[in-house]
């Protein structure tokens, strides 16, 4: 019998011979298609990665419950556990971290009576200081840190004059990031905003109104006062003045957060703003990141003004003046009305920067501001201040001019609690307010938005 007769060397050789053929046949596949190859290897490294999720899934989901429901845990388990759960909920960094990203509101009553989509940009859930000017502050604070005007737990205090949206943002990313604060603003904007600024730590200036040529005006005390601390030399720490109206960082927090926001949410379906102007720096930095960077050539831009304010004719008209401005009827000295936070007779750098993109100014009233406000809550539950009132009453306004199904948004600046002992005081002194008996017999709340405001026939 031969060695090659053998039932075991006849096997081996066999084997021998279907090895070396696999190894050839996989090479020459891999070679002939490198196209099913690849899509082989993606596979395998999903399958990897999902395997890999999965495993750090159950493993932050098992810390997490040892963290929630055992005993003591190391400091070091406790940040890295925290670290790790950030990312899928939704836990954030300190409350500069619940700032921006703000929900788009439909309102349906005033849809409803316009025939067109109204969206507003709920800026009071903004979580520091609960107003637009949470973004506007916190990249103020964080241009001035990076320019080495602000050093954190230095002593360093930030000044500012505001009639109270700004200087409350201020006030507490102030405190969370090792400043104090100090705010100058006139004596009559309604004492509830220096009354929080107090219990926020801020020291409060309430001074007498007078024009911005005036040094004692808020504005220009609050900058006498940073530069006054800061020449001191009993002391390392320096004032910083923080320049709202004329700082760009105002405008431009609102080019980086609130535009892109706004293009998100409506996927850039957007045929109207409508916003007010004080510093200028929401509408200016929306508007610019919407019509230059998106490039919505065919949005309209629409200014809210309240009466008393000299914006609504520069827009319409190339000439700064107000009705008020005129010798003997003026009854206040900044803007003649009782809306706080928009208006303005004098052009600040924030809204020049977009003054030439806006489109169409509207003058809103008191009374107006007034009524819409109480609407609101009458029919959406919404219960808001006056500038928000202001854009609301502008957004219908301009929804009436435009076809029907166009989309107009807004912004809803702040709460109405910040305005209690001023404007909304005077929504009841109107008899503007409907509760119990009266709501059973009917109110102020019923009927048409358009007829309620006096906008004649409303659509034509």
């Amino acid at each position: 019998m031969s060695l090659s007769d053998h039932p075991k060397a006849y096997g081996t050789a066999a084997l021998t011979v279907a090895f070396i053929t696999g190894i050839f046949v996989t090479l020459g596949f891999k070679d002939l298609y490198p196209e099913l190859e690849n899509r082989y290897q993606q596979r395998l490294k999903r399958n990897r990665h999902a395997r890999n999720s999965l495993a750090r899934s159950s493993t932050v989901s098992s810390r997490r419950d040892s963290f929630l429901f055992s005993g003591p845990v190391s400091l070091e388990d406790r940040e890295s556990t925290f670290t790790t759960i950030d990312r899928g909920l939704g836990i954030v960094d300190g409350i500069a971290g619940t700032i921006g990203n703000t929900p788009l509101v439909k309102i349906r009553s005033l849809s409803e009576a316009t025939g067109c989509v109204i969206l507003a940009k709920a800026e009071f859930l903004n979580g520091a200081g609960n107003s637009p000017k949470d973004r506007v502050a916190l990249n103020m604070i964080e241009v001035a840190e990076q320019q080495g005007l602000l050093v954190p737990n230095r002593g360093d205090t930030i000044y500012e004059g505001t009639v109270g949206s700004t200087g409350i943002s201020l006030a507490v990313l102030a405190r969370a990031k090792g400043y104090k604060c100090h705010i100058c603003m006139p004596s009559d904007v309604a004492i509830e905003k220096s009354e929080l600024l107090h219990h926020l730590g801020a020291t409060v200036e309430r001074v007498t109104p007078a024009p911005i040529t005036d040094p004692k005006h808020f504005v220009n005390l609050a900058r006498q006062r940073a530069k006054e601390h800061t020449l001191r030399t009993d002391t390392e720490s320096r004032g910083f003045f923080a320049d709202q109206f004329e700082s760009l960082a105002n405008y431009t927090a609102h080019m980086k957060t609130t535009g892109p926001e706004i293009y998100e949410q409506t996927g850039g379906l957007i045929d109207a703003f409508v916003a007010g102007a004080g510093t200028g720096g929401t509408i200016s930095g929306v508007t610019k990141y919407l019509k230059e960077e998106r490039k919505l050539t065919n949005l309209k831009v629409v200014l809210a003004d309240p009466q008393g304010s000299g914006l609504y004719n520069k827009i319409r008209h190339g000439v700064m003046y107000s009705p008020t401005e005129k010798e003997g009827t003026r009854r206040r000295q900044q803007v003649d009305t009782m809306v706080e936070g928009i208006g303005i007779n004098r052009i600040t750098e924030n809204f020049e920067s977009a003054r030439s993109l806006i489109d169409d100014a509207v003058r809103v009233t008191d009374i107006q501001a007034l009524k819409m406000a109480r609407w609101l809550v009458e029919h959406d539950g919404i219960f808001v201040g006056s500038s928000s009132a202001v854009n609301c009453v502008a957004a219908v306004m301009t929804a009436l001019k435009m076809p029907k199904g166009s989309q107009v948004v807004t912004i809803l600046c702040d709460s109405g609690s910040r305005h209690l002992s001023k404007f909304w005081k005077s929504v009841g002194e109107l008899g503007l307010e409907v509760n119990g008996e009266d709501e059973e017999r009917g109110g102020e709340g019923e009927g048409d938005i358009v007829e309620v405001l006096g906008l004649g026939k409303g659509r034509q």
